[in-house]
């Protein structure tokens, strides 16, 4: 079977209260670049959700780069993210010199969302 890596509008976030009920989950994970949240959902499938203040960038180029960066990541590796609403808030504006940095965070969080399926089965 043919691995599938595209990036459909069923894997994204949209309304504010799929953002509102993971904030309201409180699993986060923190680093110097993202906070990501999560929360477990029964969909079959990861959802992703991106927030980029202004604040972290007032050109619009730099924040859709930020945005692009993490929807590939997260396009690539979908598998680890399976059945989870994912919320990433960027904290730090990052370019592609330190997308290798960004990409180990990830990583690092993605292996520590174990925990916020643990929450729910309990």
């Amino acid at each position: 079977m043919i691995a599938k890596y595209g990036f459909p509008a069923n894997m994204r976030l949209h309304k504010t209260d799929e953002f509102s009920s993971v904030f309201n989950f409180r699993c986060s994970l923190g680093g110097i670049y993202l906070q990501v949240l999560a929360k477990p959902n029964d969909l079959g499938n990861a959802r992703l959700g991106i927030i980029v203040s202004r604040k972290i960038s007032k050109r619009a180029v730099d924040r859709n780069y930020i945005k692009r960066a993490i929807r590939e990541y997260f396009r690539l590796n979908q598998r680890e993210f399976d059945n989870l609403d994912v919320v990433v808030r960027v904290r730090k504006l990052f370019t592609s010199t330190t997308l290798t940095v960004i990409h180990r965070e990830l990583a690092q969080h993605i292996s520590g969302l174990k925990k916020c399926r643990a929450f729910s089965s309990s």
